[in-house]
C-alpha cells in the first residue's frame, strides 16, 4: 500500500502536486490529522505518527493512475477531450450577476437556479479576499453566490497585501473540510480541473466529505499563476498598466485585464510562463472533462460563457435553467416579436427537448417512437414544421449556431494544443503522461 511518502517522491518532488488539497482535506475529514497544507499551499505531514497508511491519499491524488477507471465509467469520459453531450453559449438573466461576472455568470446563474429550486442547499466557490487572492467559500444563500461571482476588485482595497504572495488558484476542494461541521446536504462545487479529478476519485471511492456533493461544475483553465511583488512589477512593465487602476482579471487565450477607465490591456499566455505554477505545465485537462458541466470565456463573445454538459445530470440541469435562469446567444440573436421567431425558437426548444429525452432516457430510434412524451413533442415538431417552413431552421444554420459549433472547435483544438504542450513538458521531466489523458 502506498503512502503519502510516495506522494512527496512521485509528484512534490517531481513539480507535479497540483495543491488541490485533496489529500488533506479527505485526511482531515476522516479525523486522522496526519496532513495539513502548509504557507504555499503544498500537501505536509502535520503529524507522521497519526498517519495509518491507509494509501487513500495515494490514490485520490489527480497524477495517479488508481481510480481513473472507475472516474471515466460514471462520466462517460470519451475522447478527444471528455463526453460531451451539448455545448451552447450561455449568460446569467440575473442583471446583478451580469454586473459582477466575469464572463456571462452561466455558472452563479445556474448555482442560484439550484439553490432557489431547493436542489442544493449549498455551493463551493471562491471570492475575493484581495488583488489576485482568492479564497474558498461556502455559500449557503443567494446573495452569498452573487457576492462571490466573477473577479471584480474591491476598489477600497486598493494595494492592501494579504501576504507577500499572489495567485490567481483558489484551493477550492478545501472548502470541502467544512461540510463534516455544517448542515449542508446538498452542495455544488465549483473547481479547476484538478480539483474535479480529485473530487470525482473520492466519490468513485464513496469517502467523506465527498457524500454530500449533488453536482460538479467544471472551470476551463489554461493554468494558474503565483507571483509575488516583483514579479507583479514585472507584469506592470510587459502590459503597462497600474494594478491600482485594475477593475477585474480574466485568463482566457489571454490575460485581460479590465481598467478602471474602461480600457483593456492583454497579456499573451506565453509571456507569463514565468509565474504559471510548476504543476499547470504538466496538466492535460483544459475544459474539466469529469465534470458535469463545464464552463469558460474561450470562443465566447464579451459577456458570454461557453457551456458544454457532460453527463445526464448536467444536461437535464442546462435544460432546465435555460430560459429561466440563463439566456442563450441563439435566442438573444433574434428578434423575439414575430410569430415565425417564436416559432423558430420552440422548433430550436422541441428538437433540443427530443435529444435530451433520448440520451437521459436511453432511448433507441424505435423506443423513441413508442415513447409517449417523445410522440407528443415530435407531433408539435412537425405541425410547427410544415406550418411555419420559413421558420424551420435552414441546412444552412444561423450565423449564431454557426458560432457555437465554431466555439466548440475552437475548444478541442485548445485542449488538443494543451494536451500536447503537457506531454511534451511531461517526457523532458522523465514523466510519461497518465493513461487517462
Amino acid at each position: 500500500m502506498r503512502s503519502f511518502d510516495d506522494l512527496i517522491q512521485q509528484v512534490q518532488e517531481k513539480y507535479l502536486c497540483n495543491r488541490c488539497g485533496g489529500c488533506v482535506t479527505f485526511c482531515k475529514a476522516i479525523n486522522y490529522g496526519a496532513l495539513e497544507v502548509d504557507k504555499e499551499g503544498y500537501p505536509r505531514y502535520k503529524d507522521k505518527e497519526a498517519c495509518i497508511e491507509c494509501g487513500i491519499c495515494h490514490m485520490l491524488c489527480p497524477e495517479n493512475e488508481e481510480l481513473y477507471d472507475e472516474v471515466k465509467q460514471h462520466t462517460g469520459w470519451s475522447e478527444p477531450a471528455g463526453n460531451i453531450v451539448s455545448s451552447n453559449i450561455l449568460r446569467a438573466k440575473d442583471p446583478d450577476i451580469l454586473e459582477r461576472a466575469t464572463d456571462g455568470g452561466a455558472v452563479t446563474g445556474i448555482l442560484k437556479y439550484l439553490m432557489e429550486t431547493g436542489q442544493i442547499d449549498s455551493a463551493i466557490v471562491s471570492r475575493h479576499i484581495g488583488l489576485f487572492n482568492r479564497e474558498p467559500f461556502l455559500a449557503r444563500s443567494t446573495d452569498e453566490l452573487i457576492s462571490a461571482c466573477g473577479s471584480h476588485f474591491d476598489t477600497s482595497h486598493g494595494m492592501v497585501r494579504y501576504s507577500e504572495h499572489y495567485s490567481t488558484f483558489t484551493p477550492s476542494i478545501q472548502a470541502m473540510g467544512e461540510l463534516k461541521n455544517s448542515e449542508a446536504r446538498r452542495v455544488a462545487f465549483v473547481g479547476t480541473p484538478c480539483q474535479v479529478a480529485a473530487l470525482r476519485k473520492m466519490q468513485a471511492l464513496g469517502v467523506v466529505p465527498s457524500d454530500t456533493i449533488q453536482c460538479v461544475l467544471g472551470l476551463f483553465c489554461s493554468g494558474n499563476f503565483a507571483f509575488d511583488d516583483d514579479a507583479r512589477k514585472r507584469l506592470e512593465d510587459l502590459g503597462r498598466f497600474d494594478w491600482n487602476e485594475v477593475k477585474k482579471v480574466n485568463i482566457k487565450d489571454k490575460m485581460y485585464l479590465y481598467m478602471q477607465d474602461g480600457t483593456i490591456h492583454t497579456l499573451p499566455l506565453d509571456e507569463l510562463d514565468f509565474i504559471m505554477r510548476p504543476a499547470c505545465r504538466y496538466c492535460t485537462d483544459y475544459t474539466a472533462e469529469f465534470a458535469d458541466i463545464s464552463f469558460g470565456g474561450m470562443g465566447s463573445d464579451e459577456g458570454w460563457t461557453t457551456v458544454i454538459a457532460r453527463t445526464r445530470l448536467g444536461m437535464d440541469i442546462l435544460n432546465k435553467a435555460e430560459g429561466t435562469a440563463l439566456e442563450s446567444y441563439l435566442a438573444s440573436k433574434r428578434a423575439a416579436g414575430s410569430e415565425d421567431e417564436k416559432s423558430r425558437q420552440r422548433i430550436m426548444e422541441l428538437r433540443r427537448n427530443m435529444r435530451h429525452r433520448k440520451y437521459s432516457k436511453n432511448l433507441g430510434d424505435e423506443q423513441a417512437q413508442q415513447d409517449p412524451e417523445y410522440q407528443k413533442m415530435a407531433s408539435e415538431l412537425k405541425h410547427l414544421e410544415e406550418k411555419f417552413q420559413d421558420a424551420a431552421p435552414s441546412p444552412n444554420e444561423p450565423a449564431s449556431q454557426t458560432n457555437i459549433n465554431n466555439t466548440l472547435n475552437l475548444i478541442l483544438e485548445k485542449s488538443s494544443i494543451k494536451r500536447e504542450n503537457a506531454r511534451k513538458q511531461r517526457q523532458e521531466l522523465g514523466t510519461p503522461a497518465s493513461s487517462h489523458v
